[in-house]
């Protein structure tokens, strides 16, 4: 149920004060009132105006607005009051029925592997190993430890069976009236853009509008362009504004400022007690032993330490991803994620909810690739507890949603739709001859919607694809660049005959250029 604007603004500035007042900026803010009482130009008789000034001048004021930009950017814009807290989750009910069922499964795989390898979840390290393995933090990866009997708790393609089953039950045998048409893997009746509604939401990536990305553009000469720029970005840091840094990223970050116009977007300025944050989780990753540690160590083994271009960070891989599954304030999210955290019961005690306890303690199990969502942001970020907000801040507003089942547009059952929507409509001919001949095109694009294309795309390509999800705060340009892919390569794909054929002339993407892609794709289409 949609609410009248008044009464939705009321009720999203409501949560965004509740959610203000226990954060640090609030006690500082309170702080940096008491202090100013004492300074000459602040008068009794104006005493309210007085400090306003101050916090203003003082620059206070936009760390409150970027506070409030951030709240805003995460959360979802409040649904009726009387509607129930799994609305605000997920409106659809066989969505949230299905993203229960797919947690079963996770769940069932996790506990038989405790029982098959007679490893318990979660306990206390020995002394000596906690010595050990505080000595060796900053090269974890010279540990070979046998991680032969681990297997990833389950990988992209299990996922997506599970989404090719999805069904909407008020729809029976596919009496959908319109949807009955789409032909692709996907056949939940949800609302996808077309092109021209794309174009509009994306229109900072026109032919006409320069672009970090873009060599050869006509209108503008790239140096010309990049100069100037860099001269306006450096401006957006100076102004310390939120959302003036995610309305600039539209067009591409400069290198030499894209970590800082990330973190100002993303709201991280890592002040002492995020450091001091930081250092707990570490101290707890040294306590205590969890199941997840090694299959988080197996997946850095199979996928980064492999990759050419993130192998030199295993280290901080290792770091990250350790302190990432004892955070509990990760547990947040969940209030507007589809997913539900796991819950683990003391030995002995099995269903009583007194004895329950998240696990992992952050409620996230990760699959196969998932250390690929941290890999990139090692190239931004070398000091680990900012890698380690950014990497945290960049979960729980995007990355959760590519392996939750949801309606959401950026989540990936939207993002599936979104892609074989464009194929079918746009690339028939392509898409019905790889639907013959059994390669239907979603087989072989989902594994890069779900990693957010990490791992595939040349690294300054990638950065320069997730400046646009910053920018947009939304990932359907993932679609819309897996669509582009398959365009960039139809000539070669009309020849296949198989699905393996098919694959081979996508398996390597690392020559792609994003941007000239995306653009040929939005703006070049004929619609």
């Amino acid at each position: 149920a949609m609410l009248d604007p008044d009464r939705g603004l009321s009720l999203t500035i409501a949560r965004v004060v509740q959610r203000l007042q226990g954060s640090s900026l609030h006690s500082q803010l309170e702080r940096q009132a008491r202090v100013s009482l004492h300074k000459p130009e602040i008068k009794l008789e104006s005493l309210k105006e007085d400090i306003k000034d101050f916090l203003k001048t003082s620059g206070w004021e936009k760390k409150l607005q970027n506070a409030v930009y951030s709240e805003l950017s995460v959360f979802p814009s409040p649904c009726h009051p009387a509607a129930p807290p799994e609305h605000i989750k997920e409106p659809l009910a066989y969505m949230r029925k299905a993203q229960g069922s797919w947690e079963k499964r996770i769940l069932k795989s996790l506990n038989s592997m405790c029982t098959e390898l007679h490893i318990p979840l979660a306990q206390k390290r020995p002394a000596n190993e906690q010595k050990e393995l505080l000595n060796k933090w900053n090269e974890m990866g010279t540990d070979e430890p046998d991680l032969s009997l681990f297997r990833p708790v389950y990988a992209p393609k299990d996922f997506l069976e599970v989404l090719m089953n999805l069904r909407n039950p008020n729809y029976e045998n596919g009496e959908q009236p319109s949807f009955r048409n789409h032909l692709g893997l996907i056949q939940v009746p949800l609302k996808v853009k077309d092109i021209p509604e794309l174009k509009e939401d994306f229109s900072e990536l026109g032919l006409n509008i320069g672009q970090l990305g873009i060599d050869d553009s006509a209108q503008v000469p790239p140096e010309f362009f990049e100069n100037e720029h860099v001269r306006v970005g450096q401006k957006v840091l100076a102004e310390q504004d939120s959302a003036a840094a995610q309305q600039y990223v539209r067009q591409g970050c400069p290198t030499a400022l894209r970590a800082d116009l990330w973190a100002l977007i993303l709201n991280i300025s890592n002040q002492p007690e995020d450091i001091l944050y930081y250092e707990q989780l570490k101290s707890n990753v040294i306590q205590h032993n969890l199941l997840v540690d090694s299959l988080i160590y197996k997946d850095v083994k199979l996928t980064a330490s492999n990759d050419d271009y993130y192998f030199v960070f295993e280290d901080y891989l290792y770091q990250v991803l350790l302190c990432f599954s004892r955070d509990t304030s990760v547990l947040e999210h969940f209030t507007y994620s589809s997913a539900t955290p796991p819950k683990s019961y003391i030995q002995g005690k099995l269903g009583m909810e007194e004895y329950a306890v998240f696990y992992p303690p952050n409620g996230v199990i990760p699959f196969h690739g998932f250390s690929m969502y941290v890999a990139p942001l090692c190239f931004l970020y070398h000091e680990p507890s900012k890698l380690y907000q950014i990497f945290r801040e960049m979960y729980v507003r995007f990355f959760f949603r590519l392996h939750s089942i949801s309606s959401h547009p950026s989540g990936i059952v939207s993002l599936c739709l979104l892609f074989e929507t464009l194929l079918q409509t746009h690339l028939p001919q392509l898409f019905y001859h790889l639907r013959e001949i059994g390669a239907q095109p979603l087989r072989i694009s989902f594994k890069w919607m779900v990693r957010a294309f990490s791992g595939y795309l040349a690294t300054d390509q990638l950065l320069l694809l997730w400046d646009r999800i910053l920018g947009y705060n939304s990932l359907e340009i993932l679609a819309v660049l897996a669509a582009a892919v398959f365009a960039f390569r139809a000539v070669n794909l009309m020849e296949v005959t198989s699905l393996a054929a098919a694959e081979a002339v996508l398996a390597d993407l690392s020559t792609l250029k994003v941007m000239p892609l995306l653009q040929i794709f939005l703006f070049a289409t004929v619609t």
